[in-house]
């Protein structure tokens, strides 16, 4: 059974940074696609990036491009969102998740596993 875990959310001032982490168990990273989604109460949850199996084709969503980058290492089986530059509407529980597909997908509905999450809230 494939396991998620988020690390490395916190409160950060506006304009700060923070890296999340998601360790993957029980599979190989190379296996999956993997995506990163948030949710806060005022909000469905959206999704905020994604990395293909192999990590070459790399997606970002427009609320975020240019300030998040999404990334991976294999030998660690980790997945990491780099966030700069954060703003208090960047405010939400950070979702890690992994799809079967080559490429992964910007709908929730398309992946197979989900970690905890990792609350991240930014101060103005």
């Amino acid at each position: 059974q494939v396991q998620l875990v988020e690390s490395g959310g916190g409160l950060v001032q506006a304009g700060g940074s923070l890296r999340l982490s998601c360790a993957v168990s029980g599979g190989s990273l190379s296996d999956y696609a993997m995506g990163w989604f948030r949710q806060s109460p005022w909000q469905e949850r959206e999704w905020v990036a994604r990395i293909s199996r192999h990590g070459f084709n790399k997606y970002h969503a427009s609320s975020v491009r240019g300030r998040f980058t999404i990334s991976r290492d294999s030998a660690k089986n980790t997945v990491y969102l780099q966030m700069n530059f954060l703003k208090p509407e960047d405010t939400a529980i950070y979702y890690c998740a992994a799809a079967g597909s080559r490429y992964g997908s910007d709908d929730a509905k398309d992946y197979d596993y989900w970690g905890q999450g990792t609350q991240v809230t930014v101060s103005s």
